[in-house]
Parts: C-alpha cells; sequence; structure tokens
C-alpha cells in the first residue's frame, strides 16, 4: 500500500532515446505510449487497493462499527442536554440560589453588626463606668487616680479627633469627660491657689505641703502639682503663681531703690522665703553679682519648694518667668550700665562673665534650656554691648539734636541784624560767636541760627567717634549722624511754619541754615572718609543729604520773593494803574502806593541785606526791583490819554520813588563800592527794567521829534521798549497831527 502513495515521475513511463534532449517536444508516439503506460499502472493501483480491502475486510468492519456506536452516543448526550435545558427553561432554580446566598449575606451582616453593638454597649458602659471612678476619685481626693483615669479616657474617646459618623454617644461621653477635667482643674487650681500664698505686710513668700479645700484634707502639694502634670494642665496651674511671683517678689527686688535680700525659712508643713532689706546697706548693683546670687536664691527656692527638684516641672515655670525676668533685668540693670564712653566698654566685661555664670547657674537646676541659645537673653545682651552703647548713644545724640531743634527760638541779637558788617568782617572770631560761620566752599560767613550750628558741631563730634570706633560702632554712629543731619528737615520747617508764610528774619535765618548745612555735609567726605573703618568707607555717604538742603535753602528763598512780590503787586494795585494822576485824589492815591512799594522795598532791605550773603541778597533783591520797575513802566505805557499835567505828575512819582530808594540801590554794590563808584549802568545791567523806567521819566518831558530821533537811534530799543509800546505813549501823550503821523510813520519804517 505504501507504494500507492509514491509520486509517479513521467520520465520512468518513457524510454531512454526519448529524453536525450529535454528541450525537444514529444511526438505523438510518445505521447500514445505514455497514456497506455499511466492506464496499466492504474490498473495495478486498483488491484493492489481491493486486494488490500480483501485483506483486511475485518478490521475495515471494527471501525465502522465503532463510528455508529459514537455517533449514537453523540445523539444521547444531546438528547439529555435537551431534556436538562427544557427542565432549566421550566422551572429557574438559579434564582433561588442567588435568592438563597443574599438571605445567608444578610443575616451574616446583621449577627456582625449587632456584635459590633454590643461591643460598642460594651465600651461605652466601661467608659461611662470610669468616668464615674474618676468623678468619685476627684471627690475623695485622691487626685493622681483621677488625673490617671482623664488621661486614659482621652485617649479612649480620642478627644481633638472627632468624627461626624461616630455615634452619638460618643459626643455625650466627651462632654462627660469635659466636665470632668473642668471641675479637676478648678479644684486642683483652689488647692494651688492655698498652696502659695503672698503676703504683701510681712514681704514674703508661704509655700503649704499640705492642703485642704472644701472638706478634702491632707492632700500633698507634690501630688496636686503631679496630677497637674499628668492631667496636661501643668503650665495652666503655674501660670498664675509665676504672675505672682514676678510682681510681689521679682519686680520689687529689681526696682527697689535700695538692695534687698531674700531669707529662706524651711518648716516640716511649709517653707517661707521672705524679702529682706541686704545687710550692707551701701551695696549697689555694680558687677551685677549681688542681684545674680540673689536671683539664684529665689529659683533655688522654687526649685525646692514647688517644683520639688524635678526636672520638667522646672522647665515649665521657666518658660512661664524667664523671659519677663530677663527683661526686666536687662531694662532695670544692664542697659542702665552700658557704658556711655567707648573708653568704658572694656570694664564691661566683668558683667559680661557675671551674667554667663549666672545662666550657667540656671542652666544646672534645670530652670532654661542648655540646648536653646535664645534662653542666653542676659548674655547675649551684655556679649552685644557694643551694639546697645551705639544704640545707646544714639537714643542721646538724636535727644539732644531734636532738643537744640525745638528750644532754639531762632532770634538773632540785634547787633548782628542792625549791621551786616558786624559780623561779616574778619575781626569776629567765628569760634566766640554762636551765630557766624564760615562757609567751606564759598569764602565766606553767614549768619545761622544758634540751632543748627550746634547741631553741626554735635554731627562733627558723632563723626569724630566713627573715626575712633569699632565697625559695628562706627556703622551705628554714621547712620546716627545722617538722622541728626535730616532731624533738621523734619522738625524745623513744621515748627516754623507761620513764620515762613510771612517776610521775616527766621525765614531768611532758616535759608542760611540749610545753605550752611549743605556746605559742611559737602566736607564731610573730604574731612572724614580717609580715618572710617576700612569696611565702611565705600558705603558711608553724605553727598545725597547735601542736595536736598540745597533745595530747600532756595525753595524758602524763592518763597520769600514771591511774597515780596506778591505785596509789592497789591501795592502797585492800589495806584489804579496811575490814571488820571493830574486830579489830586488820584495822585495822592498812586503816591501812597509808591509809598507803600518804597516801605516794603525798605522793609526787605533791612531784613535781607544783614543777614543774606552779598550775592545772594544782591541776586534777589534785583529779582524783586526787576518785578517793581518792570510793572509800574507796563501800568504807565498801558495808559491811553495821557495829559500834558498828568506827565508832570507821572514823571515826579518816579522821581520820588527812584529818589527814596537811593540807600537801598547802594546795597546792592559789590564789594567795598559805594553807589557813586557803583555806576548807574551796572546797576542797570542787573535791573534792567531800572534803565527802561528812567528813560520813561525821560520821556515823559521829551518833545515827539526827540522821541522819534531816540527810537531810530536804537536808544530805546536798548532801554526794553518795544515799538508797540513807543507808538501806543506817543498816541497818549501827543494829538493827531501831521507831525504824529509822519513821527509813526518813521518809527514803523526805520528803513526809510
Amino acid at each position: 500500500m505504501e507504494s500507492l502513495f509514491d509520486s509517479i515521475n513521467v520520465r520512468d513511463l518513457l524510454s531512454a532515446q526519448d529524453l536525450s534532449d529535454p528541450n525537444s517536444p514529444l511526438s505523438a508516439p510518445d505521447l500514445r505510449l505514455l497514456i497506455q503506460r499511466l492506464e496499466s499502472h492504474s490498473l495495478q493501483i486498483r488491484s493492489q487497493v481491493q486486494s488490500y480491502l480483501v485483506s483486511h475486510r475485518e478490521d475495515f468492519a471494527r471501525l465502522f462499527s465503532l463510528c455508529n456506536d459514537a455517533v449514537s452516543q453523540t445523539r444521547e448526550v444531546s438528547d439529555d442536554v435537551t431534556a436538562i435545558l427544557r427542565l432549566l427553561s421550566d422551572r429557574p432554580i438559579d434564582a433561588e440560589v442567588r435568592d438563597i446566598v443574599s438571605e445567608m449575606k444578610a443575616k451574616k451582616e446583621e449577627l456582625k453588626v449587632k456584635k459590633e453593638l454590643l461591643g460598642l454597649v460594651g465600651t461605652v458602659v466601661a467608659l461611662n463606668q470610669r468616668l464615674e471612678s474618676v468623678r468619685e476619685a476627684l471627690k475623695s481626693g485622691r487626685f493622681e487616680f483621677a488625673a490617671q483615669g482623664l488621661k486614659e479616657l482621652k485617649v479612649a474617646l480620642r478627644i481633638g479627633e472627632e468624627n461626624d459618623r461616630e455615634p452619638l454617644v460618643y459626643g455625650l461621653l466627651r462632654k462627660e469627660w469635659s466636665q470632668c477635667f473642668e471641675e479637676i482643674q478648678e479644684v486642683l487650681m483652689k488647692f494651688m491657689e492655698k498652696a502659695v500664698r503672698f503676703d504683701g505686710d510681712l514681704n514674703q513668700v508661704e509655700v503649704k505641703y499640705h492642703l485642704e479645700v472644701e472638706n478634702v484634707n491632707g492632700i500633698q502639694l507634690h501630688t496636686v502639682v503631679e496630677a497637674m502634670d499628668v492631667v496636661g494642665i501643668l503650665e495652666y496651674g503655674l501660670a498664675k503663681v509665676a504672675d505672682l511671683m514676678i510682681k510681689y517678689v521679682i519686680t520689687p527686688f529689681v526696682n527697689h531703690g535700695q538692695p534687698l535680700s531674700f531669707l529662706e525659712e524651711l518648716h516640716q508643713e511649709s517653707a517661707l522665703l521672705k524679702i529682706v532689706p541686704s545687710l550692707d546697706s551701701k551695696f549697689e548693683y555694680l558687677d551685677g553679682e549681688f542681684l545674680y546670687s540673689r536671683i539664684l536664691l529665689f529659683i533655688k527656692f522654687i526649685y525646692r519648694s514647688i517644683c520639688f527638684q524635678k526636672s520638667s516641672w522646672m522647665q515649665c515655670f521657666g518658660r512661664l518667668t524667664w523671659p519677663r525676668i530677663s527683661e526686666l533685668i536687662i531694662s532695670t540693670f544692664l542697659s542702665k550700665v552700658v557704658p556711655t564712653d567707648a573708653s568704658k566698654l572694656p570694664d564691661f566685661q566683668k558683667i559680661i562673665v557675671c551674667s554667663s555664670e549666672f545662666e550657667t547657674a540656671l542652666k544646672e537646676l534645670m530652670y532654661i534650656s542648655a540646648s536653646d541659645d535664645k534662653d542666653n537673653r542676659l548674655s547675649n545682651f551684655a556679649e552685644n554691648v557694643e551694639v546697645h552703647f551705639a544704640f545707646k548713644k544714639k537714643t542721646e545724640i538724636l535727644a539732644k539734636a531734636r532738643n537744640l531743634l525745638l528750644e532754639c527760638d531762632f532770634s538773632i541779637p540785634q547787633e548782628y541784624t542792625r549791621d551786616g558788617s558786624v559780623w561779616k568782617s574778619d575781626e569776629t572770631s567765628v569760634q566766640s560767636s554762636s551765630h557766624v560761620v564760615d562757609l567751606l566752599f564759598l569764602s565766606e560767613r553767614c549768619l545761622v541760627s544758634k540751632a543748627a550750628k550746634q547741631l553741626m558741631e554735635l554731627v562733627h563730634q558723632t563723626l569724630q567717634d566713627v573715626c575712633l570706633s569699632s565697625t559695628r560702632v562706627a556703622l551705628e554712629f554714621y547712620h546716627t549722624a545722617r538722622d541728626a543731619i535730616l532731624l533738621y528737615e523734619v522738625v524745623v520747617p513744621v515748627k516754623l511754619e507761620r513764620q515762613l508764610n510771612g517776610i521775616n528774619h527766621v525765614a531768611v535765618l532758616l535759608h542760611n541754615d540749610c545753605l550752611y548745612l549743605s556746605q559742611e555735609i559737602f566736607g564731610f567726605a573730604f574731612e572724614y572718609r580717609t580715618d572710617f573703618p576700612s569696611s565702611m568707607k565705600e558705603h558711608a555717604v553724605f553727598v545725597d543729604l547735601a542736595p536736598r538742603f540745597q533745595l530747600l535753602a532756595e525753595e524758602i528763598l524763592q518763597r520769600q520773593v514771591h511774597l515780596v512780590i506778591y505785596n509789592l503787586k497789591e501795592a502797585i494795585d492800589g495806584a489804579d494803574g496811575f490814571q488820571n494822576t493830574h486830579q489830586m485824589k488820584q495822585f495822592e492815591s498812586a503816591k501812597f502806593s509808591i509809598d507803600q512799594v518804597v516801605f516794603i522795598l525798605e522793609k526787605v532791605h533791612i531784613i535781607w541785606e544783614p543777614l543774606l550773603l552779598p550775592s545772594t541778597y544782591r541776586r534777589s533783591m534785583c529779582t524783586v526791583l526787576e518785578s517793581v520797575f518792570s510793572r509800574i513802566a507796563r501800568d504807565i505805557l498801558l495808559l491811553d490819554d495821557i495829559a500834558a499835567e498828568e506827565t508832570l505828575q507821572l514823571q515826579r512819582l518816579i522821581y520820588l520813588m527812584l529818589e527814596n530808594l537811593l540807600s537801598l540801590f547802594e546795597s546792592l554794590a559789590p564789594g567795598e563800592q559805594n553807589l557813586h563808584e557803583f555806576s548807574a549802568e551796572s546797576l542797570e545791567d542787573f535791573i534792567p527794567s531800572l534803565r527802561k523806567i528812567r528813560k520813561l521819566s525821560e520821556l515823559l518831558d521829551m518833545p515827539l521829534k526827540s522821541i522819534t530821533a531816540s527810537w531810530e537811534n536804537k536808544e530805546l530799543l536798548s532801554c526794553g521798549f518795544t515799538i508797540t509800546e513807543v507808538e501806543d505813549f506817543i498816541k497818549a501823550i501827543f494829538t493827531d497831527s501831521p507831525l504824529r503821523k509822519d513821527c509813526l510813520w518813521r518809527i514803523q519804517n526805520p528803513s526809510f
């Protein structure tokens, strides 16, 4: 049978010669031969298959029987499955099973809940019983048991960890716990009040060891403190004791004028701490040794009698009292013995040592922390004495500077105000005068207030201390010097605000003060910078302050100038534009206005000249005169009709004004020149409108042709007249005529 499944090679069916050329096509005979051989081979295969089937007939019969049995069994299984499916579709047993399972789970959950509820009820009953036992212990005076019970109940009831999903009964139990806590706190506080008593008459503190309150007796103070610690109210319970100790013991001891001491008496039932005068009444807290030793006695009394040598209790009492005790020592002792002179700083070292030893003793008593540097308050303060010294010095300097400015009345002796040459001459010594100063960069003298001069002397002294001090102290002094200078800017303008709104000596003096301060500030860098500590040479600057005072000086001066100009303007307004001066009433009114102008100018002259620097006085007065003369000239030139008599009256008013101002003009001469040496042309260079008003007085009495000629030769133009002013002036004085028209044409057409 295996040969039947072998592949048939066509080449084996042909003769060898037929295959000599594989590429040549087969002929018809070859093909017929091939068909015949294939048919013969097919018959052989059929014969072999038939022989095989006959020889294995029984095997094939068994195989077919087995297949038939398998098909029958498959049909039976199919029928059984069909029957089961039909059964299931008629009765849904899966739903019944599901219901039974759900019911079983519900019963289990119900059983679990009931067990939990039963456990909760048991817990609640136990907690409630525990609370009742705490109350009973509290009533019977067993405070340790009550305190421990409250502590355990706090954990069991999760006090402070409330949850909205908890049973309501827990809230009720917590409320009961809070009531018990308040009760034990109240009772323990009553015992503490009984335990520590202060007798003001006898100046003593009594600590009782055996206590009795509300029929509860035989209670030990140690038991009370222990119960407060267990419950967590130790700090609260000792707070009142600490407050009373500070109030009745430490504060009187530290603040008392005479040295005090403590006397301790120990008894079986109590302990006493008495405040008694020191045996040596002449002893003072010079180096702190006496003060520290006595306070240490007080701390040891607390350590033995109230805290019973227990470290945690002592630390609690220390947290309550040490910040206040240390602050008292610093404010009443250390801060007062800080040296006021840099040379005395080494003497302070003994106090530094005493302060350090005192705090070391407190650490041994566990009153303050040995690891927390913040508790070394006294040592930190004492070791920073340079800073405290500088701060104290700064406070003194600024207080002195402020007092100088506030107490000064900014008045000037009359001998200075009557004649400026008294102090401007070299014969007057700057050192001997409290008002005369030299300006560093102007080579002139200046009259200033006593406050400004003394303030600058104070600043100079401070800067000298900067050069001699350590870096930290020098830096503080540097800022002190700046602050002292700035005090002038802050205090004086506010103090003298009313005077600054008027024309007076005070305002001019303030201008001089600011000018003097700015000059001195500019000189600080040249005078002191090289001697400053090297670390602050690049950072210590004063040049930013000088412009502020320069601006303030100029602002005050300009304010005075504007006030003067405003008053002069009001005086000139009274002349009503100098109209109709040929009428007596109008002339008197105009003359009164001119007199007012002269009076104001003379008043300003009297105030300004003795006080201001010559250049400043000349500049300011020329500004004022320029505004006056230009205003008067403008008013006269605006007149549209001037009668012949009116021109004479106007000319008279101008002459009168200029004549009355001769002394003022003379004061404007620079240096030692008098008015004759100081020519009119020179004065008119400073006051251009003076040339104009003088020329105007001439024009009022000048023929028309002369006026025209003056315009043509540029004389009027050089005096400040405009073509419009000349034309209007001619029209106002001269009536219309061919000559006037001709002159006006010549003025309008100078090229012809």
